[in-house]
């Protein structure tokens, strides 16, 4: 698929691109930017969600190669964290290329409200107490529900499935803020590049501007891994709460 893309929406894309590269980096729900923005220019929602996967994968790869180069990726335990959240992924994004579009605002909304209200009465869960130690997915059954849910809303809608990766990173396996935001964006990265493959074979992808978002996606995650390092716990745990709200009224906003 392609269109003609005019100077202003060039800079729309870098502009929100940039802005969600930042907020997914640290939490999550940039695609509540980057969804509508795609949609001014004119794509029915399937098209922008799918071309929305773009920004995301190379957003992730720049995010990952960061906190791996800064010490916070952790790589104990990567390949059982991956496997639920791709077969998540998987199925997610194929119900999400035939499922029908009316699905995507009330699973956005419940899922925002659901972690909102999470982080609200258990904020724990999304910040343990400074040194806990991590857990290991063999020893936690809830884990593979968590993160294959995960990776099913991820596959499905995108916009959010930061939130609910920490939850499931920081609430069932005791990660810090730091290195659950470094998991979550490994899984990110290859649960989307499965939706990407997919969605590419179904003619859903419009490249150039899918492209025109990663610039800015991937520049706003560079900048925002430095931000990450440096952050306080407390300052992590209100900006992630601050953005899941900002989620909530995003999807109920949305059309």
């Amino acid at each position: 698929m392609n269109m003609d893309i005019s100077l202003f929406q060039v800079g729309l894309l870098m502009v929100t691109g940039f802005l969600a590269g930042i907020i997914n980096t640290l939490a999550g729900g940039g695609s509540n930017l980057t969804l509508p923005a795609l949609m001014v220019m004119g794509m029915p929602a399937e098209v922008a969600n799918a071309t929305n996967r773009v920004g995301v994968l190379l957003q992730n790869l720049v995010g990952v190669r960061g906190f791996k180069k800064h010490g916070k990726l952790e790589t104990d335990d990567t390949v059982p964290i991956l496997i639920p959240s791709i077969i998540g992924g998987l199925l997610g994004a194929a119900a999400a290329a035939y499922a029908p579009s009316i699905w995507i605002k009330p699973l956005l909304l419940g899922t925002m409200l659901a972690m909102a209200l999470v982080m609200l009465i258990r904020p724990s869960v999304v910040a343990p107490e400074p040194g806990m130690p991590c857990r290991k997915v063999k020893n936690t059954p809830a884990s593979w529900w968590g993160l294959g849910l995960a990776g099913f809303y991820g596959g499905f809608v995108q916009a959010g499935v930061g939130f609910v990766l920490l939850v499931a990173l920081a609430g069932t396996l005791r990660y810090d803020l730091v290195r659950a935001n470094a998991l979550k964006m490994l899984c990110t990265l290859v649960f989307t590049l499965a939706s990407v493959i997919l969605f590419a074979a179904e003619g859903l992808i419009l490249w150039l501007p899918g492209l025109i978002l990663a610039l800015g996606t991937m520049f706003g995650a560079h900048i925002a891994v430095k931000m990450a390092i440096k952050a306080k716990p407390e300052t992590l745990k209100w900006f992630l709460f601050i953005m899941t709200l900002c989620g909530c009224i995003a999807a109920m906003l949305s059309d």
